[in-house]
């Protein structure tokens, strides 16, 4: 899997970009958040990658901030939501911005989004309710890119979340368990230790 690039821009022309890596061309769309912050052909960028794999393309997406691949992947996980409906709710609103529309409920924002529908707002609502702590809990920028590292219990939780318990039951699991230890390991062993105590 590709997970990040940095290369020099080729071609911009919105979603798609054209990123050269040492030589060898990638295409990928990126959200218009993402897009316009990039400057111009011939900039050198980094961006964060997600490959979507279709029975007709093999589809590299971009994005500037961890928050913002997070919520990508988190949106295509619901019903009915594919990757480019992903990319217009990216593009039309900020990370932070949804997270407060679907803890308030806020049918109507979302249905200002391209391709967003009543219906498709109340499925997103109920959907990613559960998954908000890890997309807005780890927005700061990925290690080695100039920011902080996440918190030892955000990084637990995530690390659950990918053993495949739902985000909502590894972050009380994590919580439950927060003073076994301050080390990401520490927690992971008491949350999964916890879990199977009868």
């Amino acid at each position: 899997m590709i997970g990040r690039l940095r290369g020099v821009i080729v071609h911009k022309s919105p979603p798609e970009l054209l990123i050269d890596v040492h030589g060898v061309g990638y295409e990928l769309e990126a959200p218009l958040s993402t897009f316009y912050g990039l400057g111009e052909p011939g900039a050198e960028i980094v961006l964060l990658t997600h490959l979507v794999v279709r029975d007709d393309a093999h589809v590299l997406y971009g994005f500037a901030s961890e928050a913002e691949r997070r919520l990508f992947r988190s949106l295509i996980k619901v019903s009915g939501v594919g990757a480019k409906m992903a990319l217009g709710v990216l593009s039309g609103i900020g990370v932070d911005e949804f997270a407060q529309c679907v803890e308030r409920g806020d049918t109507a924002a979302l249905t200002r989004l391209p391709g967003i529908g009543k219906k498709t707002a109340e499925r997103l609502i109920v959907e990613m309710r559960d998954r908000l702590h890890s997309v807005v809990g780890g927005t700061l920028p990925p290690r080695g890119e100039g920011g902080a590292a996440q918190s030892p219990a955000d990084e637990a939780i995530q690390a659950l979340a990918a053993l495949g318990y739902r985000e909502a039951d590894a972050a009380r699991m994590v919580r439950a368990v927060e003073t076994a230890g301050t080390d990401t390991e520490s927690l992971i062993r008491a949350a999964l230790q916890s879990a199977v105590k009868p």
